[in-house]
């Protein structure tokens, strides 16, 4: 099971080629592509163009839809978070922790473009597609 991180589909949604864009194209014909809720609202906010909004919105109505938060994944997440900062490692944004979390605890894999991701799959176990020729 593959969630898509926004950072993937934002790059999808410009026509930006990339191993991660042309990974998404194999897993539509491949697998269940998943998106979580909190990645939807970080996908939605940035279209200013109403016509493109009413289009991404519907197509995003295709993919199964899973919720990333609630108590228990919230502690967890926090628990995370202060185990990388022990680490001396900071992770920017909440939103990161939380999908990785939400990732690692339910066993899904994250198709992201995002650096920020890096620590979580090294200390925490996230597993993300990775482009093996790098």
């Amino acid at each position: 099971m593959v969630i898509v991180d926004s950072s993937v589909w934002i790059d999808y949604l410009n026509n930006t080629r990339n191993f991660q864009t042309d990974m998404l194209d194999l897993l539509f014909e491949r697998e269940t592509v998943y998106t979580g809720d909190l990645i939807l609202v970080e996908v939605l906010q940035g279209i200013r163009n109403n016509k493109e909004f009413i289009k991404t919105k519907a197509m995003f109505d295709l993919f199964p839809l899973v919720s990333l938060l609630n108590k228990n994944l919230a502690i967890k997440s926090a628990d995370n978070y202060r185990l990388l900062r022990k680490k001396g490692i900071t992770i920017r944004r909440t939103m990161d922790i939380i999908i990785s979390t939400f990732c690692i605890e339910n066993n899904f894999t994250l198709l992201h473009n995002d650096k920020d991701f890096l620590p979580l799959e090294k200390y925490l176990g996230l597993k993300s597609l990775k482009d093996k020729t790098k």
